[in-house]
Parts: structure tokens; C-alpha cells; sequence
């Protein structure tokens, strides 16, 4: 793999996450896939194949920090540093009324949305540096909008996190793009609008590939 790129995509399993993997890897890049779930990871790893691209599979819980300190200790030791992070993980509460919002689902929203990706920033800062490299994460607001409490609150935090990230390393790096996606029919969706007609959102695969362009060229 000496000269290849490698992207590592954090919440991989599915909707874009998968779609930007499959899409890294037919343009040749190796793809470090990052997700809880295995299943949903080796069906990514066939579809990744069958496309003649690569990918590394990593089931692992980003709120986990002792898992991502050894994911990025081992991408560190294999390619010394990587070229694209895309951050797709995310927990979507419930929709509830603020007073109502159950205190479990705050915290995993915390968990994941907020500290996960703080942690994660940290450690793959460096690995980003090492090659120059570029992060992306993907906006998605509904703070202040009554019943999403705890997703649009901790979703504008995670946001926040990455334009500091971003207002920090302008002039040295590493290079840190905020997206906003159209409109797609995830399942995180199809949680928060059902009875939606999903033949009016744009496919996955169509934001991915506008993604990457706009990323790589």
C-alpha cells in the first residue's frame, strides 16, 4: 500500500458514512472503517471490494477512548499518518420535549456526539499533520427546535468543536471542512420524519460523490 491514501471514516456502517467509504475506495484509497456494528461493516468491506477498492475494518465504540487511542496507535504504526478523517458517528436522540428528554439518552448524545469527538480530534490531529491532511464533518442544525433538545444541542457542540478546530489550524493545518448535506434518507432521518416520502431526498451515494469532489477534486 506504500503511497496509497488513507481515509478513515468514523461511523461507517451506513448512510453517508458507507456511501463516502464506498466512494473513497473506488477511487483507490484504503478505507479505515470505523463502527460499532460488524455486520454492517463486512457487508461495506464486500461492497468496498467489489468496487476494486480496500478497506481495513475497525468494530469499535468511538466512546470508547481506550478503543480509539488503539486504532490511531495502530494507524499510526502502519501508514504513519493518514490523509482524509470523515466524521460521521453520531447518536440521534429521540424526539422529546425538553423537560422530558430522558436523562439516558442526554448522556449517550453526550457521549457521542460531544466527548467522542473531542477525544477523537485529539488523536488524530497528529495523524492528520503527518500527511498534510484534511477532516470533514457534517452539520446538520436544529439547535433550539422544540424536541430535539438533546440532538440539536449536542450536534451544535460537536459542530462548534470543529470550527475551533477549524479557526486554529487555517494557516498550518491540518485543513478542516465543514459540510452541510442535502437532505438524505438515512435511518436517522426516517427516525425523526416517518411517513416522509424518501423518493424527494437526495440518495446517499449522490452526496458522497458531491462530497469528495468537492474534498478531492
Amino acid at each position: 500500500m506504500d503511497g496509497q491514501k488513507v481515509a478513515l471514516v468514523t461511523g461507517a456502517s451506513r448512510g453517508l458514512g458507507a456511501a463516502l467509504a464506498e466512494g473513497l475506495g473506488r477511487r483507490g484509497w484504503h478505507v479505515v472503517a470505523v463502527a460499532r456494528t460488524s455486520g454492517a461493516l463486512e457487508e461495506l468491506d464486500d461492497r468496498i471490494r467489489s468496487g476494486g477498492g480496500t478497506a481495513t475494518l475497525a468494530p469499535m465504540d468511538v466512546t470508547r477512548p481506550d478503543a480509539m487511542i488503539q486504532m490511531t496507535q495502530a494507524l499510526h504504526g502502519r501508514w504513519g499518518g493518514i490523509d482524509l478523517w470523515a466524521h460521521c458517528a453520531i447518536y440521534a436522540a429521540p424526539l422529546s420535549p425538553a423537560a422530558q428528554t430522558d436523562p439516558k439518552d442526554m448522556g449517550r448524545a453526550i457521549d457521542t456526539n460531544i466527548a467522542a469527538t473531542h477525544g477523537l480530534i485529539q488523536l488524530v490531529d497528529p495523524l492528520l499533520r503527518a500527511r498534510q491532511g484534511q477532516a470533514v464533518f457534517f452539520d446538520d442544525p436544529h439547535a433550539g427546535e422544540k424536541f430535539y433538545a438533546a440532538y440539536g444541542a449536542t450536534k451544535a457542540a460537536q459542530i462548534a468543536l470543529a470550527q475551533s478546530w477549524q479557526a486554529e489550524t487555517g494557516r498550518i493545518g491540518p485543513a478542516v471542512v465543514i459540510d452541510r448535506p442535502a437532505p438524505m434518507p438515512t435511518a436517522t432521518r426516517a427516525r425523526f420524519h416517518p411517513g416522509e416520502d424518501r423518493g424527494s431526498l437526495t440518495p446517499c451515494s449522490v452526496e458522497a460523490a458531491r462530497v469528495l469532489s468537492t474534498l478531492l477534486g
